[in-house]
């Protein structure tokens, strides 16, 4: 009986589950893209349904209507006209698609953040909250509600995907839209569509999770984010698969409250899996599967972050520009103790965006787990320096972290594009999961500074110029991967992976290698950071608070450009610091990634569009010049005078 209760309350979160991977099937199987602010509209959709129905008064079921039947096919209708048809248009690659959803999700957490603040709110459930008691069983009926829900929602998809001109048209445009075009199929409008189809189900989402659990920014985009394992469990492609998939989840999760392994560690093992079976699943579904139905196939990302130098700065330009970044280096250095203590956090985050360089600007590999490398190179440091010379203790986190990232390359030998980032985001959070929030890692901890023969660093300035050393340490590493054969070979893999295999490059080993240098850069970034607050924090190193906001800011200043990174690291502080909060970076960050369509390349690009501008005019002028000055008469020797007046005179007999 007691397991037959526990199976009935599981269906509740089972259905919502379902409905998530839903959703994001429909948004995929209509406009090509995984959408990775699936999350982040359904936490907005929440906010809109409590805001109408709780602070404003309005019945449940009118604030439902009008989330679901107005904003939210509105707000995905708005996205695809203005963020993801240009890309369409111009035949971007997925990872393009990837990083603008990445952009509109830390777009809408900073939006929340700054609107509603961090306050948990309780809305109102959609559906009765009764509890029937038929022959000893207790049965929710919000729980059959939300399945009912979900089974309304499928069939109605499925008959709209089959039975229907419009499904035929979405599977076109989604094969192949040049072509689907060339048909006369309205590509916009079924991409419209598909994002207003997805974005209701988001928002359904949303709403029934909100009232089940608590509404909260970030919880409960993390909760809807952590459904990622549903599509990939029905491999991107079969809705009824993460249906099933979605209420096996929520059953089997109810179920495991049956069972306790006693106490001690097994217990702790056996609540951290409990609480963490989604990323479990979604890690597992990842490792188990060889490929991914992509759309658009495994395209590499060249297209996206691959910068052409259109103009080489000559020496006085990079004279200047090195001048001017030495000076605001060191800037810091007469800055009061407090903003000091707040530049200190820039070169330890410029070093974690030089990493995601290393791994995506220079290899093209795709990369959303790099927070999890730098909280291993953190902790490790923070673990054995009491024990050890910090120095030693944090070339003991650098190399903790590196066989993190080796064990990384491994499985992403065989991945590209959508699934290699999805697995490294899985990877990422296993780790925040099962080692960060874990006690029995973190508890005792404690953070110093270390001292370099002798010389303590405990002081601020010290430990900035140390900071300082180590960054200039990470831009000579950066040198030689991009300089000689081994720079040569990096781009021939992040251009054209498979040509470059052709023409005899070790594809294999060259992934991993830029792996596991990335992750000990990352690691030692992140010891830095500790370092920095003198604390070990996991929150630091959260996937959706640090992860993929990192990877956006080093996108959308020019994940080419390792001078670029640093830019991008100064900018966060910056921002937070003017801001007086920790994430204010997110909503300009945000604005700039969701909009990076219009300037591959991001600010670093600008900047040479820039300069190419200010070049231009200069090089037309002397062209100009060149052409308009008077030729110089040429100056004949005598005999060729000579020969001109007999040409002349054979001329003139003639006529």
């Amino acid at each position: 009986m007691l397991a037959l209760n526990f199976l009935f309350a599981g269906l509740a979160l089972g259905a919502v589950a379902a409905l998530s991977g839903v959703g994001m099937l429909v948004t995929y199987r209509a406009t090509g893209v995984f959408n990775m602010a699936h999350g982040a509209i359904a936490m907005l959709s929440a906010y809109f349904y409590w805001q109408l129905a709780d602070e404003w008064g309005l019945p449940r079921w009118l604030a439902a209507v009008i989330v679901l039947l107005a904003f939210a096919p509105a707000f995905g209708a708005v996205v695809e006209r203005v963020v993801f048809r240009p890309l369409q248009r111009r035949f971007a690659s997925p990872a393009e698609s990837l990083v603008a959803t990445i952009g509109i999700l830390v777009l809408l957490l900073g939006i929340a953040h700054v609107v509603w603040g961090d306050q948990a709110r309780h809305p109102s459930s959609l559906f009765p909250n009764d509890v029937l008691h038929p022959g000893g069983l207790t049965l929710h009926v919000d729980a059959f509600a939300d399945l009912g829900a979900v089974i309304v929602g499928t069939a109605g998809l499925g008959l709209l995907l089959r039975l229907t001109p419009l499904g035929t048209q979405i599977r076109a445009v989604v094969d192949r839209r040049d072509l689907a075009e060339l048909s006369g199929v309205n590509a916009d409008r079924v991409a419209a569509i598909g994002w207003a189809l997805g974005s209701v189900f988001a928002a359904l989402t949303g709403i029934l999770l909100a009232s089940q659990l608590s509404l909260d920014s970030f919880n409960l985009t993390w909760v809807v984010l952590e459904t990622f394992a549903m599509p990939v469990i029905a491999g991107l492609t079969n809705i009824p698969i993460a249906v099933g998939a979605g209420i096996a989840l929520g059953i089997g999760s109810s179920e495991m409250n049956l069972f306790s392994p006693g106490i001690g560690p097994v217990l702790d093992i056996w609540n951290a899996l409990h609480a963490n079976l989604p990323v479990v699943l979604l890690l597992l579904a990842l490792l188990v599967r060889k490929r991914l139905a992509q759309s658009g196939g495994d395209a590499g990302i060249a297209t996206t972050f691959a910068q052409r130098r259109a103009v080489e700065p000559t020496i006085p330009a990079m004279a200047l520009q090195y001048g001017l970044a030495a000076v605001v280096a060191f800037a810091p250095l007469l800055f009061d103790p407090v903003h000091l203590r707040e530049a200190q956090e820039v070169p330890a985050l410029a070093i974690i965006f030089v990493s995601i360089v290393a791994v995506t600007g220079y290899s093209g590999q795709i990369s959303l787990g790099q927070a999890g490398y730098a909280g291993v190179g953190a902790l490790f440091f923070a673990k054995v320096s009491g024990d050890t010379p910090e120095l030693v203790a944090l070339l003991i986190g650098v190399l903790a972290a590196g066989i993190v990232g080796f064990a990384t390359g491994y499985p992403a030998i065989r991945r590209r594009g959508l699934f290699l980032a999805l697995t490294t985001f899985a990877v990422g959070t296993f780790v925040s999961r099962f080692v960060f929030q874990q006690p029995y890692f973190t508890n005792g901890v404690t953070v110093r500074r270390p001292s370099v023969f002798g010389w303590s660093l405990a002081g601020d300035h010290a430990f900035y110029l140390f900071e300082l050393a180590l960054l200039a340490i990470a831009f000579l590493i950066m040198y030689n991967l991009r300089s000689g054969s081994l720079g040569r070979s990096l781009i021939a893999i992040r251009d054209n992976e498979d040509g470059a295999r052709a023409v005899g490059v070790d594809v294999r080993a060259l992934k991993v290698i830029i792996f596991t240098v990335s992750a000990m850069l990352a690691g030692l970034g992140g010891a830095l950071l500790a370092q920095q607050k003198v604390t070990f924090d996991p929150s630091d190193f959260d996937p959706l608070a640090a992860s993929l906001p990192w990877f956006t800011v080093v996108v959308v200043f020019g994940a080419d450009s390792a001078v670029a990174a640093v830019a991008g690291a100064a900018l966060v502080v910056l921002v937070n610091s003017l801001a007086g909060q920790v994430g204010a970076y997110e909503i300009l960050v945000g604005l700039l990634a969701a909009f990076l369509g219009r300037l591959p390349g991001g600010v670093a690009e600008l900047n040479r569009r820039v300069l190419e501008w200010v070049m231009t005019p200069r090089a037309l002028m002397r062209r100009y010049a060149q052409h308009t000055a008077p030729r110089p008469v040429p100056v004949l020797s005598e005999r060729g005078r000579a020969a001109l007046d007999r040409l002349h005179a054979a001329r003139a007999s003639r006529s």
